[in-house]
């Protein structure tokens, strides 16, 4: 263990010499004290944590607690915790307050967290966050999140900012979407029972950046219903590097 930490630390200083981002996974994971015979709450997150060049790195790692602390949370507004271990002991305080209010009734509470760098190259890094969390009710959520960030100053890079021109993108993507979902052009985009809003295609909240293109991700809810899932369409380099500010 004592030579693993010494390596561990010789390739974190080396990364921060040569000014390059690495990541190392952490864990965390939290259950509830509570007596409980089966499916006890718990939950687990393994998320990357950025290490190298100090500025960079805060401003990711920032980012990523930030958007864990929107999908970890019960009531109408997000844990102030400021660390992982933090938040997961308000989700799980969470649980065991309501069971105490609520003796009789049972609360199978599960949260899985799941982060991980999909993309990285000298312009862009994308980190995506694979999240489930059942808080009672008919069925959890699961979802994808797509963090895009610029790799030389950490800084977030929002939908809008990817594209030259967001509407010309746009009009090419719902060519493609129509193509891909067999949705005649001259028939309402919601005809085949989608719920974009007000009948118009939308470019969904969550893009990712992959190997091969970058991939539109429409997660349950967004556009469709529970039952039907997610919706997603991959768009090869070759057909949308026009369209791209940062690649």
């Amino acid at each position: 263990m004592k030579y693993f930490i010494v390596y561990s630390l010789i390739l974190l200083s080396m990364a921060q010499c040569s000014n390059e981002l690495v990541f190392e996974e952490q864990s965390f994971q939290r259950k509830t004290a509570l007596p409980c015979a089966a499916n006890c709450p718990e939950i687990k997150v393994k998320i990357p944590v950025a290490n190298g060049v100090t500025i960079v790195a805060d401003s990711i790692n920032k980012k990523v607690f930030s958007v864990l602390k929107q999908i970890i949370y019960f009531g109408e507004k997000p844990y102030t915790s400021k660390d992982y271990n933090g938040l997961l002991k308000s989700f799980i305080d969470s649980y065991e307050q309501l069971q105490k209010e609520f003796p009789k009734d049972k609360f199978g509470w599960e949260g899985d967290i799941k982060g991980s760098v999909t993309y990285q190259s000298e312009n862009i890094l994308n980190i995506q966050i694979d999240h489930y969390t059942y808080t009672g009710g008919a069925h959890g959520y699961h979802g994808l999140r797509s963090l895009l960030f610029n790799t030389e100053t950490g800084k977030s890079i929002s939908v809008n900012q990817l594209f030259k021109d967001r509407d010309l993108f746009k009009a090419f993507a719902e060519k493609k979407f129509r193509e891909k979902y067999k949705i005649p052009a001259n028939k309402e985009i919601n005809s085949s029972g989608l719920m974009f809003e007000n009948e118009k295609f939308q470019l969904p909240q969550n893009i990712f950046f992959t190997d091969s293109g970058i991939l539109l991700y429409y997660n349950s809810y967004e556009i469709a219903s529970y039952a039907d899932g997610a919706r997603e369409m991959l768009l090869p380099y070759n057909e949308v590097n026009d369209f791209l500010k940062v690649k």
